[in-house]
Parts: C-alpha cells; structure tokens; sequence
C-alpha cells in the first residue's frame, strides 16, 4: 500500500510540474476558467430588456386606442420613442434599426369595440433576437388582457350588472401568475448556471487534451506516457494523473460555482455539503472522460477541433435550452455519455430549484457510474497506448541493428 501511494503521489507531483510548466494549458485551466464567468455575467447582468424602443401606429386615434398606447407604454419592458402616420413610416424606421418593434392599432378599432365586435391590434417585432420577441409580446399582452376585462365590465353596467357582480362575471377565475425559481423572467439567471458548469467540463476537456497532444509531440515515440512513470502500473498512472487535475479544479470549482454566483447575483439556493458532494463524481467523471479521448489526440490543435465541435453541442444535449422529454431517444442515450449533462442537471436543480443531493440521486448515481466507467476506459486506453509505444521502441531497436 506504501508503494502504491508512494508511486500515485510521484506520478500526481510529475503531471503538476507538467502543467505548471506548459503556458497553454495554463491558460486554459486557470485564466480562461477564471476569465470567463465574469466575462459572461457582464454580458448578461441587466438580466431582462427595459426600455426597449417602439413604435405606434394609431390609424384609430380614438381615446379607446389611445388609452391603449399609454398603458403600453407605461410597462417597463418598452418605450414607445414616435408614433407614425402609416406602417411604411414605422418600417422604414424600423428597418434603419431605430425602434424594435411596432404596435399597429387599426382605423376600424373603436368602431368595432363600440359594437361589441372583435378587433384586430397588430404586433410586429424584431426577431434577430427571441429576447426582443419575448419583450415585446410581454409588454403588449398584459395590456391589452387588462384593456379586455376592462371593456367586458363596461359592457355588462350597459346591461345593469355593476360593481363586484361585474368583476366577477369578467373574471370568474382570478389569474395570478407566478414564475418558480426565477422570478424575474431572467436570461442570466436562467443560462448562466447552465454555463458555468460547461466552463468547467470544456476546458478541463481542452486542457488534457491539449497536454496529451503536447506529450505526444515531444517524445519520439509519441508516448503519451513517460517511460519513467510506466513501472507504477497503469492505473496508478491514471489515478496519480486524474488526482492533478482533481486537486486544482477542486479550488477553480470553488470559485466558479460557489464564489461567481453570489457576486453576481446568480441563483444560488444549493447547501455546501451538498455542492461538494455533487461536484465531487462531477469533476472526476469529466477527468477520467477527457483522459480516454486524450490518448487518441496526436498533437495540440485537435483538441481545440474537439473543443470548438462539442460546446454548443453539449448545451443543447443538457436538456436546458430544450426540454429532456421532447428529445429523440437516441439523442437522449446520446446525451448521457457526457458528465456534462447530468452534471448540469444535477446543478441546476440544487443551485436553482434548492433540492439535496437525494432529490439528485439520478445525476448522482450516474456521474459516479461515468467515474468508474470512464476511470477503467482511460486505463485501457492507456495500456493500449502504452503497448504501442513499446512495440515501436522494439521495432526501432530491431531496424537499428
């Protein structure tokens, strides 16, 4: 048992010397894993769109229609900056990027509300972005809901029903909604924790592989292994190599999932003990996973292939931009053959929804499984390589004589 801590300890202090020696990996492990939550949290920290600029086109200009317009604008969502004569007006202005969106009310509008009819208000809204659609349908809804009970109250006090019996009449069921865990309508707070966690699977992934390739590169034989470490058996090689790695992002996951969120505001609802214990199989999964791809990178560029293929990939297999039930089945077996997914999973609904680790037993149970799997797959890979590299030493050995 000495001999095997003795060996794993002195394989862990080797890869340390390796990577604090290599500036590339470096700055993917801690400069990049450092830089990039503020970075995005900067990008998103107004959380929700206010003010957005609008345009009206009132062909009505009635007080019915005009009533409308101001309670429009009066919600903090949008602004309405000019109102316009005809809708080719308001396109042009809306084509030059002046407003982003237009509220179209038409000529027939107090006439037909006069005789109980339906009418038509019109919304046009910029969708180079779903955050403009999403304000905009926001901002007009609510409005023109509250402007319908209005006129259905009205109405029935034409006819004699007043007061309470009118409310009631209509609305007979009182509305109120009310957003879980993220009550604001956030897209910080909805995406961020999303990313957080693939910050910490991808450049972990892009890091290893990228001194897997660099190890490769500079031995000869292209060994991923040094010939010094290979008498310490090959799981202790991948065990000593997977506690480096460990031990540094155990501090760099402190920062990111325990530190970014409270600076920023962030949901951050999870106990400690249970970060800790979620994290734990979560860190070693991606480690042991990004040691067997590794053993199949010949140089520094491919991973950084791999690394640019996969992100936007793994974000959406996570189940959080798109719901977990509509995804094909294969899609779903597919999915979980990353611990980003149920490492994602597992955060999301400790830090955003305040759940235990029992009520993750699935992400749980599962990130463990990928450790053990993934922990005798990178030992076989390596064993694979490393008779390999030994076979070709042979042959070297033969042709020279």
């Amino acid at each position: 048992m000495r001999t095997i801590i003795t060996d794993v300890f002195r394989i862990l202090m080797h890869e340390l010397q390796i990577m604090f020696h290599d500036r590339g990996v470096m700055i993917l492990f801690v400069v990049a894993t450092l830089a990039y939550p503020p970075i995005y949290n900067a990008i998103y920290r107004n959380e929700t769109i206010t003010n957005m600029p609008i345009g009206a086109v009132d062909l009505c200009n009635s007080k019915q229609s005009d009533a409308l317009l101001r309670k429009i604008d009066a919600t903090p969502e949008v602004n309405i900056i000019a109102h316009y004569s005809s809708l080719a007006q308001a396109r042009q202005a809306f084509d030059h990027h002046q407003i982003r969106g237009i509220v179209l009310i038409p000529a027939d509008y107090d006439r037909k509300l006069s005789k109980e009819e339906q009418a038509t208000v019109s919304i046009y809204c910029d969708m180079s972005s779903f955050m403009y659609y999403r304000t905009m349908m926001t901002a007009c809804n609510y409005p023109v809901l509250d402007m319908n009970q209005h006129l259905q109250i009205q109405s029935l006090e034409s006819k004699g029903i007043t007061g309470e019996a009118a409310r009631e009449i209509a609305a007979p069921i009182p509305y109120d909604a009310v957003i879980l865990y993220n009550p604001m309508g956030g897209f910080a707070s909805f995406l961020m924790p999303v990313l957080l966690i693939l910050i910490l699977h991808q450049t972990l992934f892009f890091g290893i592989g990228m001194a897997a390739g660099t190890a490769r590169e500079e031995n000869r034989f292209h060994r991923l292994i040094p010939g010094s470490l290979n008498h310490g058996g090959i799981y202790r090689v991948v065990l000593g190599k997977g506690l480096a790695y460990f031990l540094l992002y155990a501090v760099l996951s402190f920062y990111v999932l325990g530190l970014i969120p409270r600076l920023f505001g962030l949901p951050h609802l999870a106990a400690m003990s249970d970060l800790i214990a979620l994290m734990i199989p979560f860190l070693l999964a991606t480690i042991f996973f990004s040691m067997t791809i590794s053993v199949f990178m010949p140089n520094r560029e491919t991973s950084l292939v791999l690394f640019l293929f996969f992100s936007l990939i793994l974000l959406f297999l996570s189940g959080i931009s798109w719901p977990e039930s509509n995804m094909a089945g294969f899609w779903k077996w597919f999915s979980w053959l990353f611990p980003s997914t149920h490492g994602i999973r597992g955060y999301i609904k400790m830090n955003t929804f305040g759940a235990d680790v029992y009520a993750c037993q699935s992400e749980y149970i599962s990130l463990w499984i990928q450790t053990g799997f993934y922990f005798l797959l990178a030992s076989m890979a390596y064993h694979w390589q490393m008779a390999k590299c030994q076979r070709s030493v042979a042959r070297k050995a033969v042709q020279s004589k």
